[in-house]
């Protein structure tokens, strides 16, 4: 069977979003272009990684060009979005590995999120081995979510994906730890329960 690649070059939108309620949301990353609608479940922390390591490497493209990148400092305010997610949202796959590149002929931001894959081996070299064996087949690898964006379309993904990381539960002034809508069993007040 043939790797599916669902390919946006260049999309009408792309962002980060969830569904659900805080503390049992569920990660999303949406692509948009015309009526075709892609949606990739991953986990929070893959969504910080990925809009955190993305800002990084377009503050790098803009230092290392000396200011001549296609890369705002800041989102332009034509490119913010603050809009839900489109519905209905319907999971492609479960996101498992990622990468980021910046295509410096083009100026585009490449991002890739792969299918999370389940390998069986005997041992770690094994699994190693067939872990290489996955990225090298790029006709029968698992599906696959290939985007290409703008400088300033990539500045709008990273602050929306942070915004909705950071718009969960509030963590406990204490220990840091999310505050569940029923109480917070604290581990530095000794395992008391603590209301919200």
């Amino acid at each position: 069977m043939s790797r599916q690649v669902f390919l946006y070059d260049p999309p009408d939108r792309f962002v980060a979003g969830t569904v659900g309620l805080p503390g049992r949301r569920t990660f999303f990353l949406q692509a948009t272009a015309g009526s075709r609608v892609t949606s990739v479940a991953l986990e929070k922390t893959q969504v910080a990684a990925l809009a955190e390591r993305m800002d990084e490497l377009l503050d790098e493209v803009v230092r290392r060009s000396g200011g001549s990148a296609a890369v705002p400092a800041v989102v332009p305010t034509e490119v913010a979005d603050s809009a839900p997610l489109d519905t209905p949202v319907e999971e492609e796959f479960r996101v498992g590995t990622m990468a980021l590149a910046w295509d410096g002929e083009e100026q585009r931001m490449i991002v890739e999120a792969q299918a999370l894959v389940e390998l069986e081996a005997d041992t770690d070299e094994d699994l190693a081995e067939a872990e290489e064996r996955l990225l090298q087949d790029e006709e029968n690898g698992p599906p696959m979510l290939r985007v290409r964006l703008t400088g300033a379309q990539a500045r709008a993904f990273a602050k929306r994906a942070l915004d909705v990381v950071n718009a969960g539960r509030p963590p406990c002034p204490l220990c840091s730890l999310p505050l569940d809508p029923e109480g917070h069993v604290c581990p530095r007040q000794n395992g008391y329960r603590r209301g919200a």
